[in-house]
């Protein structure tokens, strides 16, 4: 949970570097947090079937926009690439595999050109 706080802290931060466990922990929480707010629209009957989302899930989705750009744009600097790389994600399928797979790669070792290592800073 700290990583997701982390995140929501750097809330429109798109310079620096993030690393694999902050990324992943963030992902993690994001569906974990929209999977609990979609069952209480269920259950408050607030739940749009036309649109396939709810109140609570859509406001959480549109607060967090901003925050998991800004967390995949870090990312994509952590192993070297330009933040430009996450528009490859409107690119049905073949975008989201390429996204996928930068997003497991393991950190560019030392400092590059976005910024120090997070991994050798908290070690």
């Amino acid at each position: 949970m700290n990583w997701f706080l982390l995140v929501l802290k750097k809330y429109a931060v798109f310079a620096g570097r993030s690393q694999r466990s902050e990324y992943w922990f963030f992902v993690l929480f994001y569906f974990l947090i929209a999977i609990v707010l979609s069952i209480a629209d269920s259950a408050a009957g607030l739940m749009s079937l036309e649109a396939g989302i709810g109140l609570f899930s859509g406001l959480f989705m549109l607060a967090m926009f901003i925050p998991s750009l800004a967390v995949g744009v870090r990312r994509l600097h952590d192993i070297g690439r330009t933040g430009w790389w996450i528009l490859i994600g409107l690119i049905p399928l073949i975008g989201w595999i390429v996204l996928l797979v930068f997003a497991v790669q393991d950190s560019q070792p030392g400092t590059n050109e976005y910024g120090p290592n997070p991994k050798e800073a908290a070690a």
